[in-house]
C-alpha cells in the first residue's frame, strides 16, 4: 500500500518558487515512498515572428502561436 504523501510549508514554498514567473512550461514532481524527492522544471519561451522583434500582446496571438508550436513539436517527436 502506498504511503500518504506529506507536503509541508517548506515543500509548498519550493513548489511555488519553481512556478513563479513561469509563463509556459511544466513542473514534474517525483515522489518516492510518500515523500517528494525531486522536481524537474521545463520552461518554454514563445516569441511572435514580427519584423521589429517585439511580441504582440493579447490572447489571440498567443493562441495561434501555441497551436503552431504544438504542431511542430508533435511532428518532430513522431
Amino acid at each position: 500500500m502506498a504511503k500518504p504523501l506529506k507536503v509541508d510549508e517548506v515543500w509548498l514554498d519550493r513548489i511555488a518558487g519553481q512556478l513563479n514567473d513561469m509563463e509556459f512550461g511544466s513542473l514534474h514532481i517525483v515522489v518516492h515512498e510518500g515523500q517528494i524527492v525531486q522536481m524537474e522544471r521545463t520552461e518554454r519561451k514563445r516569441f511572435e515572428n514580427t519584423p521589429s522583434g517585439t511580441s504582440k500582446s493579447g490572447s489571440t496571438a498567443r493562441s495561434s502561436s501555441t497551436r503552431s508550436l504544438r504542431g511542430s513539436n508533435a511532428s518532430a517527436k513522431g
